[in-house]
């Protein structure tokens, strides 16, 4: 059995460890020379440096509360925090908490927290910040924070899915990536190096642009100028999808103007993508739908001049 088919089946196993899983990824990013893959397993494995980017799903929400003392002897304990209040007066990043621990931590504080029930974070700062800002008169004594442990499994899920889809994604892009076994190592092709790279970006991190370069010192470039068709259908075509859709999608782009700059897909743009959407789930577009939904939305962002 191949490294690639190693992973997949033991992702799929219920309850399964993820360190394993992670260094046999790690090994197959090694052999077909995705810098960015093997920079990712690393970091789900020991953690992610303070200078390190960061995927959206560890970025979890931040609940509080906080008690109050009042004059004459009043008080008001454990009352809800808003978030507003929080991210207004000390920062969005004490709503949205990075978690740079490893996957190895996060199983840690799962297995320490009661089902269904939350962990707490160190707040104390907080109490000089929210001082006199959420109810006037009073006096904010003490304010705790905590995590749902929902968003801890929710790491861990997201984790699984991703090396999962990467796998898949490898398998029919990169067809060098199923012939790779625990042995001796075969050096990998430059196209297969960089198609390797790009799905890395793609899935992990939402980064839908082209690669360059690979391995250290690699460049990003924006594939799609503002209302350049070609590079819209190079863009989109490079990144999966059959040519010939990549051009039906770039003549309704240029027919009709975005709904807003948060939906850059307008009506006849949505309609054609939802009928074609099956190929990207049938394997005839080289992504997967939730990669090809992404792929398009920014693609369309950056051609109608909105990111």
């Amino acid at each position: 059995m191949s490294l690639l088919h190693e992973i997949q089946s033991a992702v799929l196993q219920e309850g399964s460890d993820l360190g394993p899983i992670l260094l046999k990824l790690r090994l197959l990013a090694a052999r077909i020379g995705s810098q960015p893959l093997a920079e990712w397993v690393r970091h789900e494995s020991e953690g992610y440096p303070r200078d390190a980017e960061l995927p959206d799903y560890r970025f979890i929400p931040v609940s509080y509360t906080a008690s109050f003392s009042g004059p004459f002897g009043s008080g008001i304990n454990n009352a809800p925090i808003s978030p507003y209040l929080v991210r207004k007066f000390a920062g969005e990043h004490w709503v949205r908490h990075e978690m740079r621990e490893s996957i190895a931590a996060v199983d840690d504080l799962l297995a320490t927290a009661e089902k269904g029930g939350h962990l707490g974070i160190n707040a104390a700062d907080l109490i000089l910040l929210l001082q006199g800002k959420v109810y006037s008169d009073y006096a904010c004594n003490s304010v705790t924070g905590s995590i749902a442990r929902s968003s801890l499994a929710s790491i861990r899920h997201a984790v699984r899915t991703r090396v999962l889809e990467l796998t898949l994604e490898l398998e029919k892009s990169v067809p060098d990536a199923t012939a790779i076994t625990i042995g001796p190592a075969v050096l990998p092709s430059a196209p297969s190096s960089a198609a390797a790279t790009q799905i890395a970006q793609q899935i992990i991190y939402g980064n839908f642009t082209s690669i360059a370069a690979t391995g250290d010192g690699a460049t990003i470039q924006v594939a799609v100028a503002p209302h350049d068709a070609n590079s819209l259908v190079q863009f989109l075509a490079g990144s999966g999808m059959a040519e010939e859709d990549a051009q039906e999608l770039a003549r309704l782009a240029a027919s009709e103007k975005p709904e807003s700059s948060a939906e850059p897909m307008g009506p006849l743009v949505r309609s054609w993508f939802v009928e074609n959407l099956k190929k990207a789930a049938s394997g005839t577009w080289k992504m997967g739908v939730a990669v090809a939904t992404d792929v398009v939305k920014e693609a369309l962002l950056k051609y109608y001049g909105l990111k």
